[in-house]
Order: C-alpha cells, then sequence, then structure tokens
C-alpha cells in the first residue's frame, strides 16, 4: 500500500503565507498539514509516501519521503501532478489532496476498501459551509448518485431529480493495482489527443483529479463511494484556518 499526496499549487487565498510557502506547509497545532497526513499513514502502517511538489518545492522535505516535482505547476493542473508520480502507480495507492486534515480513521477505511476505485465522500456536508465566506458553498466539489452509483462528480452541482442525491467530494481516492493500470491506460490514451477542453477544465493539462475521475465514470468503470462521517476540514482560505483553531480551542 502506497500514498501519494498532492502538493504543488500555491494556494492564493492563503496569503501571505503562501508568499513564502505551498499551503500545504501551513501550521495548525504545531504541525503542518502535510505533516500531520504522513503521521496519519504511518500510524496506519502505510510508509511508502511520495510527495508531489511544485511552487516553493524546495520548502517540502521530510525523512524517508519520496519527493516529485511538477516542473510545469504553473501551467498545469492537480491531475497532472498525480501522473508525475505515475511510476508510483503500481499498487493500492491512496491519493490525498494537501490542504485537507482528516481522522485516521477514514485512512483506514480506505484500506479496507477492496474495489478497483474509491473515492471518500461525506453526505451530510451542507452545514460546513455556513459562515464560511470566503470558501463558499457553490466550491464544493460534488457528487451526484442514484442508488449508490455515481453520476458525476465536479463543483457546485445542484440539479438532481428526487431520486438522486448529492454529497461531497473529500480530496481522497483509493486505488488498487488494478484501478492504477485504469488510470494509466486512460491518461495514455487522452494525451495522445489534442483535447481544447477536458470536462470542466480548459485542457487535459489544466484538469483537476475529478475531471480525469468523471472520464473514468463515463468510459464505464465503477467508481465507489467511500462514504464517511469522521472528521475531515479543508484548509483554504485564512479564514477556515481560524475556524478549525477555534473549533479545537487552539
Amino acid at each position: 500500500m502506497k500514498a501519494i499526496i498532492l502538493a504543488a499549487g500555491k494556494g492564493t487565498r492563503l496569503t501571505p503565507f503562501t508568499d513564502n510557502f505551498p499551503k500545504g506547509m501551513i501550521k495548525l497545532f504545531n504541525k503542518t498539514l502535510i505533516e500531520m497526513q504522513i503521521e496519519n499513514f504511518q500510524m496506519c502502517g502505510i510508509t511508502d509516501i511520495t510527495i508531489v511538489t511544485g511552487y516553493k518545492s524546495e520548502k517540502i522535505s521530510f525523512p524517508k519521503i519520496k519527493i516529485i516535482k511538477n516542473e510545469f505547476f504553473d501551467s498545469t493542473n492537480m491531475n497532472e501532478s498525480l501522473f508525475c508520480a505515475k511510476e508510483e502507480l503500481n499498487d493500492s495507492v491512496i491519493i490525498s489532496y494537501s490542504d485537507i486534515i482528516y481522522d485516521k480513521l477514514i485512512i483506514k477505511q480506505l484500506i479496507d476498501f477492496k474495489k478497483d476505485i474509491g473515492i471518500v465522500v461525506r453526505a451530510k456536508w451542507k452545514d460546513a459551509y455556513v459562515d464560511r465566506s470566503l470558501h463558499p458553498i457553490t466550491e464544493a466539489e460534488n457528487v451526484l448518485y442514484e442508488n449508490k452509483k455515481i453520476l458525476k462528480i465536479q463543483k457546485n452541482i445542484s440539479d438532481k431529480s428526487l431520486k438522486q442525491n448529492i454529497a461531497e467530494f473529500l480530496g481522497l481516492v483509493k486505488l488498487s493495482k488494478n484501478g492504477c493500470e485504469i488510470f494509466l491506460d486512460t491518461y495514455s490514451k487522452l494525451s495522445r489527443k489534442n483535447l481544447e477542453k477536458f470536462h470542466s477544465s480548459k485542457s487535459l493539462k489544466k484538469a483537476y483529479l475529478t475531471d480525469m475521475i468523471q472520464e473514468i465514470i463515463d468510459l464505464g468503470n465503477n467508481v465507489e463511494m467511500i462514504q464517511t462521517d469522521k472528521k475531515w476540514f479543508e484548509i483554504d482560505t485564512m479564514e477556515d484556518i481560524e475556524k478549525v483553531r477555534a473549533k479545537f480551542g487552539k
């Protein structure tokens, strides 16, 4: 079992901190976001960890952790960062955004998931956006599903039928070895095309991870929901930092 942490972005809404550091290196409770993730993975027995860096890459360094830099981080997006680490997609792997903190019990849920492709979602998600003015609910990465089957994944889904539901994608993906092969094969075929648009993005190079997941779904592959009610927080603005610190009294 491996882990890949995607940490190439700057995090413009966290200025002035991110003038000097990538947002995964912001500190909460005397530890950086990435450090907290690493410790949780290691406590769950996952020691083969890779971080994909980009902006201020030199600021990210941890003992016994592999670093791969997306050299084109300023002109690409998260999906391209993932495939900078394609050599690591040769075994079951957990993929994580770098700007989130979460209970290690979610990692255990991911480890226990035995199908090819799974994404972590929460059904009760709207309350987390109350008084979150700098990162409104329209910024949520949503999952539209019916009878547990995922139909769509993208930001700001609001339209649904009576039989459908909307959840929030939490930036965590589990791939089996076969799931990795599906991702690699799909990316290889897409890379041969000159795509002017790729789902919600302008191109494959600028694609979000959610765009890639949507492509995998559209090709007929099963992408399963791993539902959780465990603690999870996204750190996207200074307001988020203040809210999390207040919540935990630190």
